[in-house]
């Protein structure tokens, strides 16, 4: 195979199913290519929500202090490359067609999802490059997930909320419990949930190591002053940027308790830290847009906040399009009161996409006027162009509810450029 591409067409047809999860095979393809500890220090990140914000604030911080560092993280919107970083650069093709040859060869008659094949190319390429950190965003769960074949020097939990209800269920407990599982006995533990489920304390408890809780042990509040996070004689004032203060507030928590926040800079680091689709603003087509990936009903009600403490002068329209199996009521209803015009949108090729039917059911059950609703349900890249026939300068329009709407829109400002953006 001769192109990064040809690799991960391979990588999805290789196993008989997208999802699997367990730890007993990719653990063996990585005690075959001896990755198991691919760097001197490995933190692990789970969360229903802000593990990529939580994985990209420690990436800018251990930078700022002059570590060297490998960041794992899913899924990308752009192109792959996206998942895998060092030292704050995408991996190149060439790097990821080697690391891919050296898992081929590793696995024998071991069949491996896209996932864990990735994971293991990721974790060759840290090794490989000799990084002192290793950054791994779990991908579903934790307890099961490919990336928990690593015992991770430090684990954060970065909130536990319902989400992919298939694999994990709707019940609180249980998912913490499985989020739970990256926590290794005699490594310490942080916990940005401000109020995690019973599961998740009772694991801490059981660690013999330091366990560290928002809201107990480190803090951020806002004032009129801005956004300030306290950790014992540690506090540090947040720039305003658009990430979730509770992954910031961990992701220093989780350096300060290794020892490794650099000494001075940590303010203009965090200023820096650019990360797409997170309330992220493009201003395109003189217009605003904000760009969110959020896919559940804990990360609406964060955009909700977020667009109720950024007001705009003319109306808010939103572009949506959801995977099927979301919780579609759940993830409008927050935001029922922020929006005034919905235009409910398709993605033709992904076949896991809700359709019309599914997307007008979710308001009106959420709560919408239709009056308020477009029910002509376009494709993203129609609806965009309708938006921006149908709004003024003076409007703001949100694109929402997955990580294939975002990117569309994304690709589709790349491609005409005279986009500026900001996070």
């Amino acid at each position: 195979m001769s192109t990064l591409q040809d690799w991960l067409a391979r990588l999805e047809r290789l196993h008989p199913t997208e999802i699997e999860l367990g730890l007993e095979r990719v653990a063996a393809v990585a005690r075959a290519l001896a990755v198991e500890k691919p760097a001197p220090k490995v933190i692990t990140v789970a969360g229903t929500n802000g593990k990529g914000s939580c994985v990209a604030t420690m990436e800018a911080l251990l930078r700022a202090g002059g570590h060297s560092v490998g960041a794992y993280s899913s899924p990308h919107l752009l192109r792959f490359n996206e998942r895998v970083r060092i030292n704050g650069s995408e991996v190149g093709d060439a790097d990821l067609i080697r690391a891919f040859e050296a898992v081929e060869a590793a696995r024998g008659q071991t069949s491996l999802t896209y996932f864990e094949f990735t994971t293991l190319a990721a974790l060759w390429l840290f090794q490989r490059a000799g990084v002192e950190f290793a950054l791994l965003e779990v991908g579903l769960g934790g307890r099961l997930d490919a990336v928990n074949l690593v015992d991770a020097d430090l684990a954060i939990i970065t909130s536990v909320a319902i989400d992919h209800e298939a694999w994990l269920g709707s019940d609180r407990e249980v998912i913490g419990r499985e989020k739970a599982g990256i926590l290794r006995p005699g490594s310490p533990f942080i916990c940005a949930d401000p109020a995690p489920p019973l599961s998740v304390v009772s694991a801490a408890a059981g660690l013999v190591a330091p366990s560290y809780f928002i809201g107990r042990d480190f803090t951020v509040d806002g004032s009129a002053g801005g956004d300030r996070y306290r950790f014992g004689d540690l506090a540090v004032a947040i720039p305003a940027i658009s990430l979730p203060r509770p992954s910031i507030a961990a992701a220093i928590t989780a350096l300060a308790v290794l020892g490794a926040l650099p000494p001075q800079g940590v303010e203009q680091a965090l200023a820096d830290i650019r990360l797409a689709g997170r309330c992220q603003q493009v201003r395109w087509q003189d217009r605003a847009l904000l760009l969110d990936v959020g896919h559940n009903p804990a990360a609406a009600e964060y955009l909700a906040r977020w667009l109720a403490a950024n007001p705009v002068s003319g109306q808010t329209h939103a572009l949506v399009a959801v995977m099927a199996d979301k919780d579609l009521p759940g993830l409008f209803a927050p935001l029922r009161e922020l929006v005034d015009n919905w235009r409910p949108a398709l993605l033709p090729d992904n076949p896991r996409a809700a359709d019309c039917a599914a997307l007008l059911g979710g308001l009106r059950d959420a709560g919408v006027p239709d009056i308020r609703v477009d029910d002509r349900c376009p494709t993203v890249a129609e609806g965009l162009e309708l938006l921006l026939l149908t709004s003024g300068p003076q409007d703001r329009l949100l694109v929402f509810g997955s990580f294939f709407t975002v990117a569309e829109v994304l690709q589709k400002i790349r491609e005409e450029g005279d986009g500026e953006s900001r996070v």
